[in-house]
C-alpha cells in the first residue's frame, strides 16, 4: 500500500465569489433564477437597486443569499474605523455580474469616464496644479448615488465586470446608449449581449436579458481567478 506522506494536504478550491446585481428593468423578475444559477458554483451575496425591488421576488431568493439595498450602505458605521458596505463589497467579491443592467444605470456608472475626461480637460485648461483642484479631478469622476453605483465607482478592473444590459430596443440602439456601452467595454466590462424576443412593452426586437442559464455559463467558461482575485481572500 503506497502511504500517503505526512506533509500532503488536499486543499479543495475556494468558490468564487460573486455579487450579482440587478437594476431596475423588467427583467429583474429573473433575478431569483439566476441567483439560483450560481448558488452550487459560487458564493453568491446580491445587491438590488431601488427601482429594481419593484419587480424582484424576494421570497423565492436562495436561502442563504443576503440581498443588500441602498438602506444598508452606511446603516453599520457607527464610527472612524468601521467598515462601509460598497466598499466591502467590492473587497470580498471575486467578480460583479449586474444583470439586468438598465438603460439608466448604464448611464450613471458610464458617466464617469465623461466627466472624468472633461474635468481633466478643465484642469489643463486653468493651469492650476495645487493640491486642491487635483483633488477636486479625483472626486469629480463619476456619478454613484446608490449602493450599486458606489461599488462600480470603487471596482477594481483586474477582477471582472459582467454586465447584462435589459432595455426597450429603442433604447438599446439609441446612439447614447451605444456611447455608454462603448465606454465601459473600454473600462474592462464584459458584455453579455441581450437577445431578440417580445420585449415587456409588446414590442418584438433586441433588447431582452440574456436568460441566466446563459448568463451563468458565459461567467462560469470565461472566468480566471487572478491575484486580484485572491487578495481578499482570508
Amino acid at each position: 500500500m503506497e502511504l500517503v506522506p505526512e506533509n500532503f494536504s488536499q486543499e479543495i478550491p475556494a468558490k468564487p465569489r460573486v455579487l450579482l446585481a440587478a437594476s431596475g428593468s423588467v427583467a429583474a423578475i429573473k433575478f431569483s433564477t439566476l441567483c439560483c444559477c450560481f448558488v452550487k458554483w459560487g458564493e453568491v451575496k446580491a445587491v438590488a437597486t431601488k427601482s429594481s425591488l419593484r419587480f424582484i421576488d424576494i421570497p423565492s431568493l436562495p436561502s442563504g443569499v443576503p440581498l443588500y439595498t441602498d438602506e444598508d450602505d452606511w446603516s453599520c458605521w457607527q464610527r472612524i474605523g468601521d467598515g462601509v458596505l460598497h466598499i466591502e463589497l467590492r473587497k470580498w467579491a471575486d467578480m460583479l455580474i449586474i444583470a439586468p443592467l438598465s438603460a439608466n444605470t448604464l448611464a450613471k456608472v458610464s458617466l464617469t469616464r465623461y466627466l472624468h475626461d472633461f474635468v481633466q480637460t478643465l484642469f489643463r485648461m486653468l493651469r492650476l496644479f495645487n493640491g486642491y483642484w487635483f483633488n477636486f479631478c479625483q472626486i469629480a469622476g463619476g456619478l454613484c448615488d446608490n449602493l450599486l453605483t458606489c461599488i462600480v465607482r470603487a471596482w477594481d478592473y483586474g477582477k471582472p465586470l459582467y454586465v447584462a444590459p435589459s432595455m426597450n430596443t429603442f433604447m438599446l440602439n439609441n446612439t447614447f446608449t451605444v456611447r455608454h456601452l462603448n465606454t465601459i467595454l473600454e473600462l474592462g466590462a464584459l458584455l453579455i449581449p441581450p437577445t431578440s424576443m417580445n420585449l415587456s412593452d409588446g414590442d418584438l426586437g433586441n433588447g431582452a436579458m440574456a436568460e441566466p442559464s446563459t448568463i451563468f455559463t458565459k461567467v462560469m467558461l470565461t472566468f480566471t481567478p487572478s491575484p486580484a482575485n485572491d487578495g481578499g481572500r482570508c
